[in-house]
């Protein structure tokens, strides 16, 4: 596939400006951009569901573009192994138009005629396995068999969103477009999705905010800024640390040139080691020995300051859950919930159920009452809570500066203009009305209020969303360098991995509780594996 020259302006704004870019088979391009830079648009732009205003793109006569859908009720009527049949949709027809024939109780010869044609199409295009391959997929992305003859609109949404990613990954696509495919999906799924898009032989190009999901699968990165896309060789961490060398070298006018290049040359060679066993990554360590340190180029990013500080440190006792059970409509979120809270505990609380972490959170903050049991927390702890769902903090006609007020004893405007300054929100920027913020502004905002809170307890219920890489790694930073407790949720691998010390896992059966480890510790300790899988067999199971 060839982008040629692309643009897109939408009245005065320019969202895209001679944008030109080959991409390659056996290659996995990650688009990375802040949001709003139009990264969702340019794969509209590549899949032809929206026209550039100049420029086109070409792909190979042929060659079959599969695209992950983000409607969740256009195929409500559909079974779901059938939706996910459709992916292929050439395919689809030959299958349909075959059965319509077959069907057809005055069989006439013609209709022999064009059985044969189809039956060869169908042959051509490995039909007869496709109804295992996507029975197949389904499993693999945890939609269980009994769910693959039900009709779409009997799905949860979190279920329509994994039938969908296995019709984008059927049929083995020339071109595979995903925007944000792990969004919904559980640790173990992510895990399978990277392997699939590390053996996948085609072109993959993905959307994603989850920066261990890009190291994943990326060979290359494309860095939508100022209105181009520039592309680079290499996984998303490659791309974030050169770039900040290329910026530290730019700003060292004393150093050599010579210098500069043995870094960088280095730097390359360090990466390339590291590099795994996958196909993937094989290919990504090739091209990385071939690079010119003369294509690395410093990033023009802004990173938000992220800093959590203590009003004072808590003490030994900080929190004792005894008990505790809560069921939301007839579904059991926990039962009989018994942990106690360390001091420096960073506990990341897992499993499939995010419904479940969500409602732990709100009891904790008494915003829920739990149906039996009960928790206490130590006198000298102050906790700062982060929700999922931060409607009610906007729902007003504050402007940024006079909503943060609310939250700090320093009422100075100097010195709240500085805290939203940090926070990347510049100059008139903080006069915006609160409630017209986009959910990543939002985001930020409800950061700078934990901030200002200075709890010695951060509770997090899934921070990430709505955030760019930029926020997603100053968080990140924020809370490995916090000092205080913390407890949170995440689907982002990273995030988790490099900040938690303890594990909870709330599954259909029980929890699984482990101190002194990280996320990779947990996932591959073997026996926790038996034990986890006893604790999700089973079709009562699924939550």
């Amino acid at each position: 596939m060839d982008v040629q020259n692309i643009g897109l302006q939408f009245g005065k704004r320019k969202l895209f400006d001679g944008v030109n870019i080959s991409f390659s088979p056996g290659n996995c391009y990650g688009i990375i951009g802040a949001n709003g830079s139009g990264k969702s648009t340019f794969l509209k732009i590549l899949s032809g569901e929206i026209e550039s205003t100049s420029g086109s793109v070409n792909t190979a006569k042929g060659q079959r573009i599969s695209v992950l859908k983000q409607d969740q009720f256009a195929y409500d009527d559909f079974s779901v192994l059938e939706t996910v049949i459709k992916g292929h949709e050439r395919l689809y027809r030959v299958m349909k138009e075959k059965d319509e024939i077959y069907a057809k109780p005055d069989f006439s010869d013609e209709d022999g005629v064009r059985a044969s044609e189809l039956e060869g199409e169908f042959a051509e295009m490995n039909g007869w396995e496709a109804e295992s391959e996507a029975a197949q997929l389904l499993n693999h992305l945890g939609i269980s068999e009994s769910l693959h003859e039900l009709q779409m609109k009997q799905l949860e949404g979190g279920q329509k969103v994994r039938v969908l990613l296995a019709q984008a990954l059927f049929g083995n696509p020339d071109i595979l477009l995903l925007d944000e495919p792990t969004n919904q999906l559980d640790i173990e799924t992510c895990m399978w999705l990277e392997e699939f898009l590390c053996d996948f032989q085609n072109t993959a190009i993905v959307v994603s905010h989850d920066r261990h999901f890009l190291d994943k699968v990326c060979t290359h990165i494309c860095d939508l800024d100022y209105s181009k896309i520039q592309l680079y060789t290499g996984n998303y961490s490659f791309w974030q640390e050169a770039s900040e060398i290329a910026l530290r070298q730019r700003q060292d006018a004393n150093k050599k040139a010579e210098e500069k290049k043995k870094e960088l040359q280095n730097f390359i060679a360090r990466f390339s080691a590291n590099a795994s066993k996958s196909r993937q990554a094989t290919a990504r360590k090739k091209i990385l020995e071939k690079l010119d340190v003369e294509n690395i180029k410093p990033s023009s990013r802004k990173y938000p300051f992220v800093g959590f500080e203590q009003e004072r440190e808590a003490g030994n006792d900080i929190l004792h859950i005894d008990h505790l059970s809560k069921t939301i409509d007839g579904q059991i979120m926990f039962k009989d919930l018994t942990v106690t809270v360390n001091k420096g505990d960073k506990i990341a609380f897992i499993g499939p159920n995010d419904l479940a972490k969500s409602a732990l959170f709100q009891i904790l903050m008494e915003e829920d009452k739990a149906d039996s049991g009960s928790f206490k927390w130590g006198a000298s702890t102050s906790r700062a809570y982060f929700p999922k769902d931060n409607t009610k903090f906007f729902d007003c006609e504050l402007n940024m500066i006079d909503w943060l007020r609310q939250f700090t004893n320093e009422q100075d405007e100097t010195f709240v203009r500085g805290f939203l300054g940090r926070m990347l929100f510049k100059g008139e920027e903080s006069l915006k009305k609160v409630k017209v913020l986009s959910g990543g502004e939002k985001v930020r905002c409800m950061l700078s209020r934990m901030m200002l809170v200075r709890g010695n307890i951060l509770i997090l219920d899934e921070p990430t969303n709505h955030l760019d890489l930029e926020s997603i790694t100053s968080l990140n930073k924020g809370l490995t360098k916090y000092n205080g407790t913390v407890l949170f949720s995440s689907h982002d691998h990273q995030f988790v991995q490099t900040i938690a010390n303890r594990i909870i896992e709330i599954t259909p059966r029980g929890v699984i509780d482990r101190l002194d480890t990280t996320l990779d510790e947990y996932l591959e300790d073997p026996k926790l594996k038996e034990q986890r899988k006893a604790l999700y067999e089973g079709e009562d199971a699924a939550i």
